[in-house]
């Protein structure tokens, strides 16, 4: 293979992706700041620096440097600071804020918070820092202080909260999440919120900096009702807390209009509504009338949710024009992330960045006259681009995965809408190998997508590149279940998995089995999650396939339940009961009552700390396919969460890679 000659992708190819992250355009709208993260391979742990570009100038420079994670930069309103989250101070503590001149120089650390800063908020006027943030709890600061305790480590844990562990975190403090102010001048720090029970988030700023508008679950049980979210207003003079009457349902982001009249905010009505669409809200400031959905009737979702393995698309508040007029937002639709506007005054919609790919992080200068965002798709990694706002002209300023993209051979894929087998719409998609011959046969995977409220789509998948490199057709599709496709999509299978999922994935399978380039004696099937789940599922009803890898699955959901992190969440989706009040309906729905029937060869992946599916549903499944005498391996993780294939520790993603690729070659 000579030098030019396009490669194909490999696992270790992780090691050269660069996630770009988090761009934020200067106030003036002449400067954009955005995160790099990057792999040391000897040390195996992931960095990030900052890098900065002129919007109208030359290429990015790199801004900060240093073996440390630098996150989340946000520019002072006048635009000569920029504060952000970094762990230069100590990698083995939480991050603290910092800031440092949009000219350079030296970082400075500007408080010393006694915990973890989630997310930090520049006042209107800049006097102030809006922290969201929690308390390290007093056992864990007794231990850190006392050299032996730190050395022996825990010795054991009390809770009185079902809530008590995380994925991805681990077992949690005994506080929670609240409101804390900074003054940027004196870095003196002052408790907003701090009710022991009720965990506060996603503050936003009035205009006039008066107010803080926050989320928080104030019921009396909240680890029951884990959506009956409300909306609080907190006067900053008075310290008056006012509950803003909204709908029962979970609720994220509010933001104020910029004259001081409107709260936005996304949204799901009703208390068990895994189902429901996320939506955009609409309130008067005052809560003189009830809020109006501005996107009932469509099927669009407000969320940022299209499955990748290179770095999720950051999700933003509602944003306002200047005018107060129009609503900024993303939304899920058709395998795409898209940015839409809304006019308030007569809820007409147009999209700002339209289908096709990947748009996050989207951010305005003051004036909207340029925005920037990231933006990604099927065959390239999110970069930086800026639009300018009267044109609408978009431009790329970032190029860190350029390089690494051009040498490689990636196939080509195939957008597919079919029927499914209730004459219902699907969407779904073809990866072809490199150097694809219709007039040979291949051997193919099906690929399940997790959630099952997520979808797949328009995003860049090292997984399935590294797939199809192996000569593998990859396909894939979104069932019902998914996000995307409105409401009735979604909750189709509500109370039912197993069921219309099940079947609009053999209606794509029949579809793809027909071409006359598969292999029907070579077909291959795997997923995550509840791609998991529905893997297992699949073994236990069809012997169709001749290989499947089951990844961090779902198998009973009777010792799903109190186990998972959702521990007892699960039961609302059948029927809200328990399992010792009705275990015929986990059973009925569990991939582990049928897996009597298996007779395909099945790998088993799972991360020893995965807190969301936890390793025993695994177990479950391999120790079956053992007694059955069913061809098996389970590959274990240690020390990775449920977040594997996305998030974890490099060399361990290249090596479950190279586990599936050697099941499927040898099965296969």
């Amino acid at each position: 293979m000579s030098e030019n000659t396009p490669r194909r992708m490999v696992p270790e190819d992780l090691y050269r992706l660069k996630t770009v992250m988090t761009p934020r355009i200067s106030p003036d709208g002449e400067k954009c700041v955005y995160s790099v993260q990057w792999v040391d391979q000897e040390s195996e742990k992931k960095f990030s620096n900052f890098w900065m570009a002129e919007v109208n100038g030359l290429a990015p420079l790199q801004f900060t440097v240093g073996n440390h994670v630098d996150a989340s930069p946000q520019w002072s309103p006048d635009g000569g600071v920029i504060a952000f989250l970094s762990n230069r101070g100590s990698s083995e503590k939480p991050a603290q804020l910092f800031r440092i001149s949009p000219s350079g120089g030296e970082a400075r650390q500007m408080c010393d918070f006694p915990g973890s800063i989630e997310k930090f908020l520049w006042s209107p006027d800049g006097s102030k820092i809006l922290l969201v943030a929690i308390k390290t709890d007093d056992d864990t600061l007794a231990r850190e202080a006392d050299e032996k305790k730190r050395k022996l480590g825990v010795v054991s844990r009390t809770y009185d909260r079902v809530r008590f562990k995380y994925d991805g975190i681990g077992f949690l403090s005994h506080e929670v999440t609240h409101l804390w102010l900074l003054d940027t001048e004196t870095g003196t720090l002052e408790q907003l919120t701090g009710h022991a029970l009720y965990a506060d988030k996603d503050p936003a700023w009035s205009p006039d900096g008066q107010r803080v508008i926050f989320v928080s679950n104030r019921s009396d049980r909240p680890d029951f009702h884990p959506a009956n979210d409300d909306l609080y207003t907190i006067d900053l003079v008075s310290r008056e807390l006012r509950k803003v009457i909204t709908p029962i349902g979970l609720k994220q982001s509010p933001s104020f209009s910029p004259d001081g009249k409107w709260i936005a905010y996304f949204g799901v009505e009703g208390e068990y509504t895994w189902h429901e669409t996320n939506h955009l809200w609409l309130i008067p400031a005052d809560g003189s009338v009830p809020p109006v959905n501005l996107l009932r009737g469509t099927d669009y979702t407000c969320a940022s949710s299209t499955l990748n393995d290179t770095g999720s698309a950051e999700q933003m508040p509602p944003t306002w024009a200047p005018n107060s007029e129009v609503i900024y937002f993303q939304v899920d639709y058709h395998g795409s992330s898209k940015v839409m506007g809304v006019k308030i005054t007569d809820r007409s919609l147009f999209d700002v960045i339209g289908e096709g790919g990947i748009a996050g992080s989207f951010h305005f200068s003051d004036d909207h006259a340029v925005m920037s965002f990231t933006y990604g798709d099927q065959r390239h990694l999110p970069e930086v681009y800026t639009q300018f706002c009267s044109t609408r002209s978009t431009h790329q300023i970032s190029h860190h995965n350029d390089e690494f993209l051009a040498e490689l051979d990636l196939g080509h894929t195939e957008e597919i809408w079919f029927k499914g087998p209730d004459g219902n719409d699907l969407q779904g998609w073809v990866l072809y190998p490199p150097q694809f011959d219709p007039q040979k046969q291949y051997a193919s995977i099906l690929e399940i997508h997790g959630g099952p409220t997520a979808q797949y789509g328009n995003a860049f998948m090292h997984e399935f590149y590294t797939l199809a490199a192996n000569d593998l057709v990859v396909y894939y599709t979104n069932p019902r279940g998914g996000t995307g496709y409105g409401d009735a999509h979604c909750k189709a299978i509500w109370g039912d998995w197993g069921n219309r999922d099940y079947a609009d994935l053999m209606a794509w399978v029949n579809l793809i089995a027909d071409k006359p380039f598969i292999d029907q004696r070579r077909m291959g099937v795997t997923g995550g999650s509840y791609g998991g789940y529905m893997t297992v599922w699949i073994i236990g009803h069809t012997n169709r396939f001749k290989a499947a890898v089951s990844q961090r699955c779902v198998s009973n959901l009777t010792s799903m339940w109190g186990s998972s992190d959702g521990n007892w969440v699960f039961q609302q989706i059948f029927g809200n009961k328990t399992p010792f009040e009705d275990v015929e309906v986990f059973w009925k729905h569990s991939p582990i009552a049928y897996i009597g029937n298996a007779k395909t060869p099945t790998m088993i992946i799972h991360s020893e700390n995965d807190l969301r599916c936890p390793i025993e549903q695994s177990e479950q499944v391999f120790v079956a396919l053992k007694y059955l005498d069913v061809p098996t391996e389970m590959v274990r993780f240690p020390d990775e969460s449920h977040g594997l294939s996305r998030n974890g520790r490099t060399d361990r993603r290249v090596m479950r890679l190279k586990s599936m690729q050697r099941w499927f070659n040898q099965y296969l």
